[in-house]
C-alpha cells in the first residue's frame, strides 16, 4: 500500500517472515527455558528473601534489604555482563545459557521478594495469632493457612514478573544466548530487513505472553476459595 509516496507494504515481508519462522522459532525453547527456570529459582529464593526482609533479627533484615535494593538499583544487561563477561576474571566461567538463567534468577527474586512482602503482610496479623494459640508451628502455620491467602493477592504481580522475564530475555542476545532475539538478529543482519524480523518476533513474543495472561485467569480463579 502506497500512500502520499511512502510504502507500507516495505514495512513486513510476509514472504521472508514466513521462510524465517521456523530458523526464528529455534529459539524459542531456549527463551522458555530461561524465563521459567529464572522465575522457578527466583519464587524459592524471593520468599526466603522477603521473610528474612520482615525478620525482627538485623542479620536477616539488612542483608536481605541490601540485597533487594542493589538487584533492583541495577540494570538486568549490567548485571548479565557482569555473570558473563566479569567472573571470569577471578576464575569463575558460566556458560551464556546458565549466565542467563543465574541472572534472571538473582535479578527476579529482588521483585518477587517485595511482592511476597506485601502480600504476606496484607494477610490479617490474627491469623498467626490464632495459629500460635492453637500450637500450631510457624512453618506450617505458613505453609497451611498464610500462604494459600497470600498467593491469591500475588499471583497478578508475580505474573507481570514472569511477563517481564520472558521479554527480558531478549538481552541474553548480547551475551551470545540462541534465544528468539538472538535468532531474529542474524537473519536481519543476514537479510537487510530489520523490521520486517523485529515485527516478526514481536508477534511471537505477544501470544507467548497471551498464554500466560490465561494461565494468570485460571491461578486466580483457583485460589479464590481462600476468600
Amino acid at each position: 500500500m502506497n500512500v502520499n509516496g511512502f510504502d507500507f507494504g516495505g514495512l513486513f515481508d510476509v514472504e521472508l517472515a514466513w521462510r524465517s519462522l521456523p530458523f526464528v522459532l529455534e529459539g524459542l525453547p531456549v527463551t522458555l527455558l530461561i524465563a521459567v527456570s529464572g522465575m522457578a529459582i527466583g519464587l524459592v529464593l524471593g520468599l526466603f528473601l522477603a521473610l528474612a526482609r520482615g525478620s525482627q533479627r538485623l542479620l536477616l533484615r539488612w542483608p536481605s534489604r541490601i540485597y533487594i535494593s542493589f538487584m533492583r538499583g541495577t540494570p538486568m544487561l549490567v548485571f548479565l555482563f557482569i555473570l558473563y563477561f566479569g567472573l571470569p576474571v577471578v576464575g569463575i566461567e558460566f556458560n551464556a545459557i546458565t549466565a542467563a538463567i543465574l541472572g534472571f534468577s538473582l535479578n527476579s527474586a529482588a521483585y518477587i521478594a517485595e511482592i511476597d512482602r506485601s502480600s504476606l503482610n496484607s494477610i490479617d496479623r490474627g491469623q498467626w495469632e490464632s495459629a500460635k494459640a492453637l500450637n500450631i508451628g510457624y512453618w506450617t502455620a505458613l505453609r497451611k493457612i498464610i500462604l494459600p491467602q497470600a498467593t491469591r493477592i500475588a499471583i497478578p504481580p508475580l505474573t507481570n514478573v514472569f511477563m517481564d522475564i520472558v521479554k527480558a530475555t531478549s538481552l541474553a542476545a548480547v551475551i551470545t544466548v540462541p534465544e528468539l532475539f538472538q535468532k531474529t538478529q542474524i537473519v536481519a543482519g543476514r537479510e537487510f530487513d530489520a523490521m520486517t524480523m523485529y515485527l516478526l518476533v514481536a508477534f511471537i513474543y505477544w501470544p507467548v505472553c497471551i498464554v500466560i495472561g490465561f494461565i494468570q485467569e485460571r491461578l486466580e480463579k483457583r485460589y479464590s476459595k481462600y476468600v
